[in-house]
């Protein structure tokens, strides 16, 4: 589809905050209460009819504001730019950003303006998706490798992935792509649910949900936990007797632990067969990690959510420090940066089960696992995307979940776009719902 001259000529952002911590979704040891909340952005040209490019970053309520004022700081960078020259290379906008040298200075390429960058760059790479009429996943995997390549910044990675090995990991990639694409349409791609195991929930939810997910075709679930170890035990024997030996069983401590802690802690639910410890410390400790995984074995390492960015990954895979690496689309620097982080993963031979518990993340994170399916690690073996149920009735394009396995979006684009209604709902704090959410709790004058 030709974009002519089009250029950007708007970026509107909006505080987008939905009041999950009314029912406790989304708890866990370290966020007991969160409102989940997406900082996001819409691209507007000056092409009748469209395209737009959509996206965001995922806060869990306070602060999201902090993160839209990131957003807006980057309009000027955005305005009046070629949407031809955009889509054809939108690596040169990431490498413009993050080369910033007074943007840097906020970082560098960390925290809450790389997260703005992620979410300018994946808007981007929506456009770009549209403009080709194709979901992201398929632009990626029907893209020549050397262009792939050219979207990586391999800085600070050099000793570890060159342009020439990630070449010939993304040619020896392609082969089967046809098979895999045919089975991919067919059967989806592997999810797991996170939806039983919210801290907050009662033992009876977390029964109830957890046969629910079996009976709905998942084979793998995960619960939060690091609070108490004694609701712990007794949650992980609960979810045990719910799903039987034969389903796999995640935990998550949200990075609530010390290194020897969360070795204690790991053994002593090791009876209940836990697949992996997911966050057990810090994000930024890598030889934590790598002490944990020691310590924990036979009990798999996973993490990644809180992942600042394609160098600490590096460094986790270095140490051998992770069994799971799990990347998350909008907390990194967008597209480019979970190329890289996908590369380097595939290099080590370190399965990726991507983090999606949060607004979108699970409409946004199903074309990076699809993408390295078909066009770079060929399989889907001990990989699962996960899964939470709720919020997706607030994009255009949500997730189709069938028989435990994401089915594979249609709609051209990154699945990133909101209701217009939605947004009118739950913008803070003037959306019709805050607004009178605010209005009841107003002290009389």
């Amino acid at each position: 589809m030709s974009t002519g001259t089009a250029r950007i000529t708007s970026v509107d952002t909006y505080d987008i905050r939905f009041p999950t911590s009314r029912e406790l979704d989304g708890s866990d040891a370290m966020n007991p209460d969160p409102d989940y909340s997406a900082a996001y952005l819409v691209l507007r040209t000056d092409r009748p009819g469209g395209p737009e490019g959509h996206g965001f970053t995922f806060t869990i309520g306070r602060g999201n504001d902090v993160q839209v004022a990131a957003l807006d700081a980057l309009r000027p960078y955005l305005l009046g730019r070629s949407l031809d020259e955009l889509c054809a290379d939108p690596g040169s906008l990431h490498q413009e950003l993050v080369g910033d040298s007074q943007l840097r200075w906020l970082g560098p390429e960390k925290g809450v303006m790389h997260m703005a960058i992620g979410a300018v760059v994946n808007a981007v790479w929506d456009l770009a998706a549209k403009c080709e009429g194709k979901p992201l996943w398929q632009l990626l995997a029907d893209a020549e490798p050397e262009w792939l390549v050219s979207q990586v910044d391999f800085r600070y990675l050099s000793e570890e992935l060159t342009p020439a090995e990630a070449l010939e990991l993304l040619r020896r990639g392609r082969a089967g792509r046809p098979e895999r694409e045919a089975r991919l349409r067919a059967g989806g791609y592997p999810a797991y649910t996170t939806s039983p195991g919210w801290l907050g929930y009662s033992d009876e939810k977390l029964t109830r949900l957890a046969k629910e997910a079996v009976a709905e075709g998942f084979t793998q679930i995960k619960l939060k936990v690091g609070a108490d170890l004694a609701d712990d035990v007794r949650r992980c024997r609960a979810a045990r007797a719910a799903v039987g030996p034969g389903i796999r069983i995640a935990i998550d401590a949200n990075q609530r632990w010390d290194v020897p802690e969360a070795i204690e802690w790991t053994k002593a639910l090791a009876g209940f067969d836990p697949y992996w410890i997911e966050e057990p410390t810090s994000p930024d400790d890598v030889l934590g990690h790598a002490a944990v995984r020691r310590g924990v074995s036979p009990v798999k390492v996973a993490t990644g959510e809180h992942v600042q960015n394609r160098i600490v990954f590096k460094q986790l895979l270095q140490a051998g420090a992770i069994d799971v690496l799990q990347l998350d689309a909008a907390r990194v620097g967008g597209v480019n940066e979970n190329l890289a982080i996908l590369l380097l993963a595939a290099k080590y031979g370190v399965p990726v089960c991507p983090h999606a518990g949060g607004v979108g993340l699970c409409e946004l994170v199903q074309h990076l696992s699809m993408f390295d399916y078909l066009a770079l690690s060929g399989t889907t073996e001990d990989r699962v995307i996960e899964y939470v149920d709720h919020l997706h009735e607030h994009f255009l394009d949500p997730v189709v979940i069938d028989r435990g396995h994401y089915r594979a979006p249609t709609a051209p684009g990154f699945s990133a776009e909101l209701h217009p209604g939605s947004i009118a709902t739950y913008h803070y704090p003037d959306g019709t719902f805050w607004a009178a959410d605010l209005a009841r709790t107003e002290p009389d004058a």
